[in-house]
């Protein structure tokens, strides 16, 4: 009897162990496939924001890229393809490509070593529509020019700079939580340049804190009006605002070069998403960096708390 025992204990040992190795097995080749699918995800994108490109025009909510790609099987875009063979699992692909410049860039804080008192303000009005404690604004200029400035030049005396964030999350290094974060998520980003608000594609809260002396009924104002006809200048905007208000052409534009490229492949029970930053220089989309995690289905495709696109 314990021979027997000893014998059961092992094969089923071995026999887990080669089940736990297939499941491994399993789970590297469905991210492998997927992170192939999600690569063509991006050369989607870049095809589209190719061909916009040739337009030379503003950029707006109206344009083919601002249409999501819906999530459909994969099998689809390969029935054309009689060798393709129709017993591998079933996957699903969606993408949707975000203008970032419908966002305040927190890049515009500092200047030279130097928080720009305006841009500050500008963030402060932008916590308020968050409902974000005041202090944020500040501490997030004053961590940005710490970690942006090297030590011993413009005004931060930090000799122990913080290191500097390249996404939104990272703001927590900064001293900022989670749920602050995420309230900003849907107003703020962080490019590797100084940028302009699009106006044809910023949600009402953004455009009022870049415009000064604009309420969210006058930034509403402007939302409505492009849904009719997108501005194709700052002139544009003006006769929309009347004459009580003065554009600032540093923060405020109407075209765009940096777009967040987001995919989401679902193979069986596994969820993969990529998101990519992408740069459009002339004709070249360039990509700027890329990140790439397990999402739930609940999950904005487009950018953390995903904002509303009016």
């Amino acid at each position: 009897m314990i021979i027997v025992a000893l014998v059961a204990t092992l094969t089923s040992t071995m026999v887990w162990q080669q089940w736990r190795a297939i499941q491994v097995e399993t789970a590297e080749r469905t991210r492998a496939q997927s992170s192939w699918m999600l690569s063509g995800a991006l050369d989607w994108a870049r095809i589209i924001l190719r061909e916009d490109a040739i337009n030379q025009g503003p950029d707006h909510l109206g344009e083919p890229w601002a249409v999501p790609l819906a999530e459909a099987r994969l099998s689809t875009f390969l029935a054309a393809d009689r060798n393709a063979s129709a017993d591998g699992p079933e996957a699903f692909l969606s993408g949707a490509i975000e203008d970032a410049q419908s966002r305040y860039n927190l890049r515009n804080l500092v200047d030279q070593g130097q928080v720009v008192a305006a841009e500050l303000a500008v963030l402060r009005r932008l916590c308020e529509s968050a409902g974000v404690a005041s202090d944020v604004a500040s501490r997030l200029a004053t961590g940005l020019r710490d970690a942006w400035t090297p030590p011993g030049t413009g005004t931060g005396g930090n000799p122990n700079p913080p290191v500097p964030p390249r996404t939104l999350a990272q703001l927590a290094w900064l001293g900022v939580d989670s749920a602050t974060i995420e309230r900003l998520g849907a107003y703020v980003v962080l490019l590797p340049q100084r940028t302009t608000v699009n106006v044809n594609t910023a949600p009402r809260e953004v455009i009022a804190a870049v415009v000064d002396g604009l309420d969210l009924a006058g930034a509403e104002r402007l939302v409505q009006a492009r849904t009719q006809t997108p501005y194709r200048q700052l002139g544009d905007v003006q006769r929309t605002l009347g004459g009580n208000f003065t554009l600032d052409a540093t923060r405020l534009g109407t075209a765009s070069r940096y777009f967040v490229v987001s995919g989401r492949m679902r193979l069986d029970d596994r969820m993969l998403e990529e998101r990519s930053l992408v740069e459009r220089q002339g004709s070249q989309i360039v990509p700027l960096g890329r990140e790439r995690f397990a999402s739930r289905e609940d999950t904005p495709l487009s950018g953390p708390g995903a904002p509303p696109r009016r």
